[in-house]
């Protein structure tokens, strides 16, 4: 019998842990360790901002239901990873020898790179965890009481878009909704080269599809951008030539200010010599393997991705929802073909599929694969993905809530656009 240790109890480790059960069986061990006793879908945190959501109604109690599936529970996190002895130290200092183990931690917020910025102490908020999104609620709501100037975006370093966008446009539907719009002068910041990047060098036509919907929505936009200073109620934002050189610096005001930070490995996964890039981030080969660990596999945001192109100011690779779950179904059927005997070579198709929603509409962005050159790529807006959005939150929470990995969704609804997890790749064992 294997021990399959899964580090992070987030989309990728849920998800991992719940595919690891179903494609193993109960004749291996499947052991879950994450920090805290709740799953929250991180998708719906620009709703839960803006009290469009509740908590509770995206949160999911991680030991109640891994535990009906035979998958042990820990949520104390980890402390240590001891990779030249295959184990690892719990919060609480238990030690846990594992067979493989996987690592879906997602990512460390670097707030600290970005002076004055977070919700812990900074005074910008955040839509990166539900926790934070709820802390959002909260002074979103303060701040109905008296608006003013509100500014939204990503900082240097960052590689995760769609949210700032998607939180941008939530806003300002909502502050439709309650007739406050016109008090309210929006600004976008972002460290992307032009609007509609994304991280992914553009898709399709991008650009000029979401440059339209800010102009509709009265919301000025600064790019090639980078936050120095975040100070009560003021930003200071420098904008930065084709080359990179600082040039025109604007001091913004703002009553209200959401920016997502850049990304770095969390401690204990950075902690580990050979294991990850300067970042922090896990070194995975196609097979989503690391090569001097060869018994840690990783999927998610917490993997190492080279940007998809160099820009003026630092911005990172996305790993959006879909990407993970592909990083997932390889890493368990490599699993699964290694306890076989067989060889481990599936590959994941790395697709990048994203629905951002607007509030009364939304956006899908497709990238196949997600490093160019691409065999497929689009951008379209309408009603229809802010409806597909609403039926992939309920899909993945009756996953969560019911233990199953079985991808209605991708089967029914991707499937129809040639959206695959696996590559077709040739066999041999």
């Amino acid at each position: 019998m294997a021990r399959i240790v899964v580090m992070g109890a987030g989309l990728g480790g849920m998800s991992a842990a719940y595919e690891l059960r179903e494609t193993l069986g109960k004749a291996h061990e499947v052991v879950l360790v994450g920090k805290g006793e709740s799953f929250g879908f991180t998708p719906s945190n620009p709703w839960l901002a803006v009290g469009w959501r509740k908590q509770d109604e995206i949160s999911v109690d991680v030991a109640k239901h891994v535990g009906k599936r035979g998958i042990r529970y820990d949520g104390s996190g980890v402390e240590r990873i001891d990779a030249e002895g295959n184990a690892i130290v719990t919060g609480k200092g238990e030690r846990i020898d594992y067979d493989y183990l996987l690592i879906c931690t997602g990512p460390k917020l670097a707030f600290e790179e970005v002076p004055g910025s977070g919700p812990n102490g900074g005074h910008t908020q955040s839509v990166c965890t539900t926790p934070h999104a709820a802390e959002t609620w909260e002074a979103y709501q303060e701040f109905l009481k008296d608006p003013g100037p509100v500014v939204v975006g990503a900082v240097q370093g960052a590689s995760c878009f769609g949210p700032a966008y998607e939180f941008a446009m939530i806003v300002d539907a909502d502050l439709r909704k309650r007739k406050l719009r016109d008090k309210v002068p929006m600004t976008f910041v972002s460290s992307e080269p032009y609007i509609g990047h994304m991280g992914l060098g553009g898709v399709g036509d991008s650009k000029g599809l979401m440059e339209a919907e800010l102009r509709q929505r009265h919301i000025k936009w600064i790019v090639n951008s980078k936050v120095t200073e975040v100070r009560d109620g003021e930003m200071t934002v420098i904008e930065h030539d084709g080359r990179g050189q600082p040039g025109e610096s604007h001091a913004l005001p703002f009553k209200f200010a959401m920016l997502l930070p850049a990304f770095k490995g969390v401690d204990a996964v950075a902690a580990v010599e050979g294991l990850c890039n300067p970042r922090g981030f896990v070194i995975v080969d196609k097979h989503q393997r690391n090569p001097k660990y060869p018994k840690i596999f990783s999927a998610g945001v917490c993997v190492a991705i080279p940007p998809v192109e160099a820009t003026p100011v630092p911005t990172g690779a996305p790993k959006t929802g879909f990407m993970i779950e592909s990083m997932v179904t390889t890493i368990v059927r490599n699993i699964q073909a290694e306890l076989k005997g067989e060889t481990p070579d599936f590959e994941g198709t790395w697709n990048a599929v994203c629905l951002a929603d607007m509030g009364d509409t939304g956006a899908a962005f497709v990238a196949l694969p997600q490093i160019p050159p691409r065999n497929v790529t689009w951008t379209k807006i309408g009603k229809w993905v802010h409806l597909a959005k609403i039926g992939f939150e309920k899909y993945f929470l009756y996953k969560m809530r019911h233990g199953t990995s079985e991808p209605i969704y991708e089967k029914h609804i991707l499937g129809l656009l040639g959206i695959e997890r696996l590559k077709d790749v040739k066999r041999s064992s």
